[in-house]
């Protein structure tokens, strides 16, 4: 199953449903974000961070082809 395919049939859940899947989904997220910043050394600039500002250290991934493919389509349709 697709990614598009998963948001599509979670999107057809009752609200009750999707608001387990949420919280699920956030628990998880930090578990592993908790287990990244353990693993992963901090340079003195990351600690003076606000606690919860280090947490999401990880959490996302930019994949930069994609990331530079879209702001190109966003300035193409902009700017014609």
């Amino acid at each position: 199953m697709t990614l598009q395919e998963l948001q599509n049939r979670a999107l057809q859940l009752p609200i009750g449903d999707r608001w387990r899947l949420v919280q699920s989904l956030l628990s998880s997220i930090q578990q592993e974000t908790l287990a990244f910043n353990t693993v992963t050394p901090k340079t003195n600039s990351l600690t003076n961070l606000d606690p919860w500002t280090q947490s999401l250290i990880g959490v996302i991934q930019l994949d930069t082809e994609e990331s530079t493919k879209s702001y190109v389509d966003y300035l193409e349709e902009k700017y014609n």
